[in-house]
Formats: structure tokens, C-alpha cells, sequence
């Protein structure tokens, strides 16, 4: 398992990415559209982890949920495995509370999953899969 990248709850895409870019003196990646999630999502890739700048498009997004709550911030840490369905139950076996039992399709086609909050020291983790 491996850390894969942070997830940054934005109000502004455009605005966070520019800082980010001229931050680290790297482009970002294209806009993608997760349409189950409701949100545009944008990556900056640095050398051991990558950034992931998301921004609600829905009031229902749980992005815009998240920064109504809590403002703009770290909203998730995702960590790569090798079979995210075995991890899945593995962990619902040892009591964690899944906000996903079955992977979802996320950004650059990956498999996704989350462990609630309340299972993780308040931590929102994401497990991640290449599909």
C-alpha cells in the first residue's frame, strides 16, 4: 500500500490550481468530470504523491457538503492496493465502517472507496485501485 495522492476541497479550481502551478513549477493535469461524485477534479503530480484539487458543482457534492461544514482543505488521503475488493472485506471483517462496500469509478479511471470518518481517528481515507 502506498500513499497516492492528498484530495483538496476547493471553492475555485481555476483560481487553486494557478497558485499550486506557479507554487511547485508544474502544470496541472486536463479538468475531468466525475459525475457520480458531482465534482471537477484537477491533479498536480509532485515526486512522491500527487495533489488532487476538487471542486464541488452541486450543493449535493459531498465536496460542497464538506466545505460547507469545514471550509477548503485536505478532504481525503487515498492509499494505492493491489485488490481493492479483497481490502473491502478485510476491513468491513474487522469492524471498519465503509461508506463504500463495492469499488466506484473515480478520477483517471480509478477504482475507489471510502472509510468512514468514525472508523479512522476522523480521517476521511480513500482506497484506490488502477481498473
Amino acid at each position: 500500500m502506498k500513499l497516492d495522492h492528498i484530495g483538496i476541497a476547493v471553492k475555485s479550481l481555476e483560481q487553486t490550481v494557478s497558485v499550486f502551478e506557479s507554487i511547485f513549477g508544474v502544470k496541472a493535469s486536463v479538468e475531468e468530470y466525475v459525475e457520480k461524485q458531482k465534482v471537477k477534479v484537477r491533479k498536480i503530480v509532485i515526486e512522491n504523491c500527487s495533489l488532487e484539487f476538487l471542486e464541488g458543482t452541486d450543493s449535493e457534492s459531498p465536496i460542497s457538503k464538506h466545505i460547507e461544514k469545514r471550509g477548503e482543505g485536505i478532504q481525503h488521503c487515498s492509499f494505492e492496493v493491489d485488490n481493492i475488493t479483497e481490502k473491502l472485506v478485510e476491513l468491513k471483517e474487522k469492524g471498519y465502517k465503509l461508506i463504500n462496500e463495492e469499488p466506484q469509478k473515480g478520477a483517471d479511471n480509478m477504482l475507489i472507496a471510502f472509510i468512514h470518518p468514525k472508523s479512522t481517528a476522523g480521517i476521511l481515507i480513500e482506497l484506490s485501485q488502477p481498473n
